[in-house]
């Protein structure tokens, strides 16, 4: 890996760091919470370089269709306004963070942070081109916002060190990392990334535009 330096087009989109997908959850991945630090660490690079911060959460309704006690493949999580939808208070946010809220309607799931929302309109406003990407899961929610992202022509650096993955079956994770390469995404960790010494462009308040 070369050395990356951030520039005035980037933010940081952080997926899914919600507290039933951390141990103890009831989606719970395995390992899920050693993101949070690593994480941490982005957004502290990212802020001080006056970036946008972006974080998807689930915000499903109680019925959703994804929930086996209604045919879906999972247990119930992320119910709106739950404990478990929240972001755990380890995650440092800054107060400038976007929220995009996915999957909140009854009878529609979505694994990427770009399905059913305002994501990349929100992006394309602010003028980024460039997104660094970590979160949960790798084989799931990761996996599909990163290829959504590449299809929408963002250029995408897949944060190794802050993901992982749910695993159903052994291999899950490294097959959805050698995926996401194979279509386009950029491999990267914390050692290879260098904030900006300053901003000079729209994200200089580290906000988007609000819509």
């Amino acid at each position: 890996m070369r050395p990356v330096h951030l520039a005035p087009h980037d933010a940081l989109l952080i997926v899914d760091v919600q507290n039933d997908f951390l141990p103890g959850g009831s989606l719970a991945v395995p390992a899920g919470d050693e993101v949070v630090a690593v994480l941490n660490r982005y957004i502290a690079l990212f802020t001080q370089s006056h970036l946008p911060v972006v974080a998807t959460r689930d915000w499903h309704p109680a019925t959703h269709c994804s929930f086996k006690p209604v045919g879906g493949i999972w247990p119930p999580h992320c119910i709106a306004e739950s404990r478990g939808a929240e972001f755990p208070a380890e995650l440092q946010l800054p107060s400038g963070t976007t929220i995009i809220s996915k999957a909140t309607e009854t009878d529609k799931d979505a694994y990427s942070g770009f399905e059913g929302t305002d994501l990349a309109e929100r992006l394309h406003a602010a003028g980024v081109t460039r997104l660094f990407i970590g979160g949960l899961a790798t084989d799931y929610c990761v996996l599909n916002t990163v290829s959504d992202a590449l299809q929408k022509q963002f250029e995408v650096m897949l944060l190794l060190d802050a993901i992982r993955a749910v695993e159903v079956r052994p291999g899950d994770g490294d097959a959805a990392i050698q995926e996401m390469r194979r279509q386009g995404a950029h491999p990267l960790t914390l050692s290879h990334l260098h904030s900006m010494a300053r901003a000079t462009s729209v994200f200089h308040s580290g906000r988007m535009p609000a819509q």
